[in-house]
């Protein structure tokens, strides 16, 4: 069995396109169509529905695909098992990063693993906890660090590394910013119900938070106006010091500045840090240090946020 040619394959199905398959797989597109139409006459069957625009699977080729990528999971992870039984520290991690927070933690957290796997190449890639969790059950991703709460887990495994508080923040210039807090105190509980007239700007439909705010407000029967939808947290506590709005944001994108008041709210909320892989596969010694790594980091700043 060609291995190659069961790379082939997925790339065509990811894509729906061969043309954009074969850019992908760096080889002409009919180099990779004769790959394809071998296959097909050893096969018996058409594997694709082909069209100008979209390809997609035939059942045939859904079979065909879905026993490829455990073919190629199952060789990587023999190739995992016996780097680690004869220690041989070498090989290849590819990792999801959360946008923003993810790429930081990475900056930081890859110096050290260098020093101890010199040889193992790591490709980071930044998407959405959606998309990771996509990609993980896919076999696309060796891990993924993410945040979330525990409705927002699949089936695949979930290392936790710490949770984190989500908080809100309120412009000083609001009526009740008084009974806040400052960040490094206990901050005083409150109830989103006292914001329902305020503007909020929120996360993006799709992301994690988006979903853990939506369902707060679902708990306090109310629908505050929103001002700005965005992909950044960032750009959540920003709105917020610039006095335009109320936000719910993780605690460690709140800075201790003036302008800005602090609520923990009545839900309590936090979510998790965690590192996931796909459920029943290999993990890797080199694996496990880059996530014990990646702990050290995460209770390090939590730790840090704790003594502002």
């Amino acid at each position: 069995m060609d291995l190659k040619q069961l790379e082939y394959m997925i790339q065509i199905a990811e894509e729906n396109n061969i043309t954009k398959a074969a850019e992908k797989l760096f080889i002409t597109q009919s180099a990779l169509n004769q790959q394809l139409l071998k296959l097909e006459k050893e096969l018996g069957t058409q594997l694709f529905v082909r069209s100008r625009s979209n390809w997609h699977l035939t059942l045939a080729g859904a079979i065909y695909v879905e026993n490829a990528r455990n073919i190629l999971q199952i060789k990587k992870e023999t190739y995992n098992q016996i780097n680690d039984l004869l220690e041989i520290k070498e090989g290849k991690l590819t990792i999801g990063l959360t946008p923003e927070r993810g790429t930081d933690m990475f900056a930081s957290v890859y110096p050290i693993f260098y020093k101890k796997y010199p040889k193992v190449k790591i490709e980071p890639l930044e998407m959405p906890v959606k998309k990771q969790q996509y990609e993980i059950a896919q076999g696309n991703l060796d891990i993924g660090f993410v945040t979330l709460q525990d409705f927002q887990k699949t089936k695949d495994v979930y290392l936790p590394i710490c949770s984190e508080e989500i908080i809100l923040g309120v412009p000083s210039s609001h009526p009740i910013a008084y009974q806040g807090g400052k960040l490094g105190e206990p901050l005083p509980a409150t109830s989103l119900k006292h914001f329902e007239q305020d503007s909020f700007a929120v996360m993006q439909h799709g992301s994690t938070l988006r979903e853990i705010y939506d369902r707060l407000l679902a708990e306090d029967n109310i629908s505050p106006p929103v001002l700005l939808e965005t992909r950044s947290c960032e750009t959540l506590y920003e709105m917020v010091a610039e006095g335009l709005c109320c936000s719910v944001l993780p605690i460690s994108y709140a800075k201790p500045q003036r302008n800005v008041t602090f609520f923990s709210l009545r839900q309590q909320p936090v979510w998790e840090i965690a590192a996931s892989y796909k459920k029943d596969s290999y993990l890797s010694q080199a694996a496990k240090e880059l996530i014990a790594i990646c702990t050290d980091y995460w209770l390090q700043k939590m730790n840090d946020l704790k003594g502002k």
